[in-house]
């Protein structure tokens, strides 16, 4: 065991600390993770430059961090598996288990749920961006064989991505609309591509994301800011709203067919969003959302073992040490698109 666990820690809006904190010993039924890398998430970036997300204000000290992988440390009393050193990487999500949305299926939308690095409720749950982590057994997944850790820590984004393509249902041959190009967008474009999409068009106002859109599957890409482009489909099967703007999903009821699908799986901001309505009624458009994840997670490590393009996603890399810097880069989506910050110098 170490000494110390080097964590990064947001205390409010712009203050964001590197602290050594005790490290976490696991008890019956945990696991302690060696964390190596973590990704930084949207959510994380709301909480440093604002010190909330949506309604979920940081109250207190939190760790950050839901996108890790590492290697097990230590096992907790009764625990049997996996095994001290095996490459595993975490699922975030510790829903109920007893609620109604558990029991049917739906433990993505428990609304007891407990998520890391979450203010959702107080106490927080402490997040991943921590050298050591200890959660439930059952978070723990074991990599499938040849599948590295800076790979896997893409798992958690992944799953999100391939969460809102099964909500859109059937893609096979279809014609879909991305708008936002930001990490979940991108992984998006690559989830559709995998679950055969023929054509995926990707819009957002700037062009390094278009760019690694068009890395990872895109057939076309299209400046948001511009609506009389040519590239702009008139009649997609499908849209998928992963800008969180509310131009994004005005323009995605607008470019869908006559009875196509809109799949809401960028957060709005808080309060209410105007949409042309009418539209909706008299396409019979479908609107559906899509939040977080569940059994995808298994999926996206299968996915990524087994070679789905999605390298050029990462953009960046910075020891922990140099979070704040790292949290700075990738909050310019002019030039980062997925940042790690990799603990394993320390």
């Amino acid at each position: 065991m170490t000494s110390s666990s080097t964590a990064c820690v947001v205390h409010g809006a712009g203050d964001l600390r590197i602290e050594d904190r005790v490290p976490a010993e696991p008890g019956p039924g945990e696991v302690a993770v060696a964390v190596a890398y973590g990704g930084i998430c949207g959510s994380d970036l709301h909480y440093y430059h604002r010190g909330a997300v949506g309604d979920f204000t940081v109250r207190e000290p939190m760790v950050l961090g839901h996108e890790v992988v590492g290697h097990v440390a230590a096992l907790g009393p009764g625990v049997t598996g996996p095994a001290e050193g095996d490459p595993v990487a975490v699922h975030p999500a510790t829903p109920c288990g007893e609620c109604r949305e558990c029991r049917e299926g739906h433990r993505n939308v428990c609304a007891r749920s407990r998520y890391l690095g979450s203010a959702a409720r107080t106490p927080h749950v402490q997040g991943g961006f921590t050298r050591r982590l200890v959660v439930p057994a059952g978070q723990v997944r074991v990599l499938p064989a040849g599948l590295s850790l800076d790979r896997a820590v893409l798992a958690e984004p992944l799953s999100v991505a391939l969460h809102a393509v099964r909500r859109a249902g059937d893609v096979r041959g279809k014609r879909v609309l991305v708008t936002g190009a930001g990490p979940i967008g991108c992984l998006v474009v690559a989830a559709l591509r995998h679950a055969g999409a023929a054509e995926v068009v990707v819009s957002d106002l700037l062009p390094q994301p278009l760019k690694v859109a068009e890395l990872v599957g895109a057939t076309s890409t299209v400046p948001a800011d511009r609506p009389d482009d040519p590239a702009w489909p008139a009649d997609a099967d499908v849209a998928i709203e992963a800008s969180g703007a509310p131009a994004g999903l005005a323009t995605c009821v607008a470019r869908i067919r006559r009875g196509g699908t809109v799949v809401l799986l960028g957060l709005l901001p808080t309060g209410e969003t105007g949409f042309p309505g009418n539209v909706v009624v008299t396409r019979e458009i479908t609107l559906t959302g899509a939040f977080r994840f569940d059994t995808e997670f298994d999926d996206a490590l299968t996915l990524l073992a087994g070679g789905l393009p999605v390298d050029p996603v990462v953009t960046h890399r910075f020891p922990v040490a140099e979070a704040v810097a790292a949290f700075d880069v990738a909050g310019d989506r002019a030039v980062a698109s997925k940042v790690l910050i990799d603990f394993t110098g320390e």
